[in-house]
């Protein structure tokens, strides 16, 4: 079952390769339920959340905004999408978030600005090449910004993805012909150690977003190991309501089996939030 990360630049045709890949190898391709299930879940309009990916949230709706929350939910999408298998994501820190599982192709479409400049100006029907400019380098700060935030590393950098492709020398049909043949080589196969991997970190993601949308474990930061539906739970606490929350919550999860609960509660002296971090 193949599982395909992409990244998502403006301007890179990576939204035409990823559609022609889908179509080519019968596979789903994640798209805007995305955004749908996280206003959902955040409670929060669905423009809010696009203007948060693109770099224009205004300055109330980034100081408002919990980015931990809006990590940990996007997680959880991306996770159970690449579970189901047989799936092209495109975006929301998908090559980061998957690039451990051996079975897990992670590529990045990339173009030269004044192509994607270009680009912009023909979609948009016009000739103000500054504003066209602005907005693909607002898009890429953003994106920058959010995977250094999120995962701490430098976004572009080669070494994050397992084939980079420049659509200014290769056509979509040729990226999605050479995608195919490494999706299709030994070393992508899928095997029993990469699938448990994959759902060992999706119910991790699970159970993170479980913790994150209850009232009493909202604040709690912990080390999750699942294995097989079984659970360890590591850490600091701030109080034994925390502790025990964070077991209840785990233990409700779809797919946890049982529950080990090394949490440590915080000694009275030392019982205040930010000693936790």
């Amino acid at each position: 079952m193949p599982v395909i990360a992409m990244t998502q630049e403006m301007g890179s045709l990576a939204k035409d390769v990823g559609q022609l890949l889908a179509e080519s190898l019968n596979l789903e391709i994640m798209q805007h339920e995305v955004v749908e299930h996280l206003s959902e879940k955040m409670e929060m309009p669905k423009s809010v959340i696009r203007r948060l990916r693109e770099g224009k949230a205004g300055l109330v709706e980034r100081l408002t905004t919990d980015k931990q929350k809006l990590a940990v939910y996007t997680a959880e999408e991306v996770f159970a999408h690449a579970n189901r298998g047989n799936v092209v994501l495109r975006g929301w820190g998908a090559t980061c978030l998957l690039r451990p599982v051996p079975h897990v192709v992670c590529v990045r479409i990339t173009r030269s600005l004044d192509k994607r400049i270009e680009w912009l100006m023909g979609n948009l029907e016009t000739d103000d090449r500054e504003f066209a400019e602005s907005e693909i380098r607002r898009s890429d700060e953003a994106h920058a910004a959010r995977m250094h935030q999120q995962f701490g590393v430098t976004w572009g950098d080669p070494l994050l993805y397992d084939m980079v492709l420049n659509t200014d020398r290769i056509s979509v049909a040729g990226c999605v012909e050479q995608i195919s043949r490494l999706a299709a080589l030994p070393e992508f196969q899928e095997s029993d150690a990469s699938r448990a991997m994959l759902a060992d970190m999706t119910l991790e993601a699970r159970i993170r977003a479980a913790l994150k949308g209850n009232a009493a474990t909202r604040d709690v930061h912990v080390t999750i190991e699942p294995r097989d539906g079984h659970v360890v739970l590591r850490g600091i606490v701030v109080n034994a309501e925390e502790r025990n929350g964070s077991e209840q919550a785990t233990a409700m999860v779809a797919g946890v089996t049982s529950v080990d609960n090394q949490l440590r509660v915080m000694s009275t002296s030392r019982r205040f939030t930010s000693a936790k971090y």
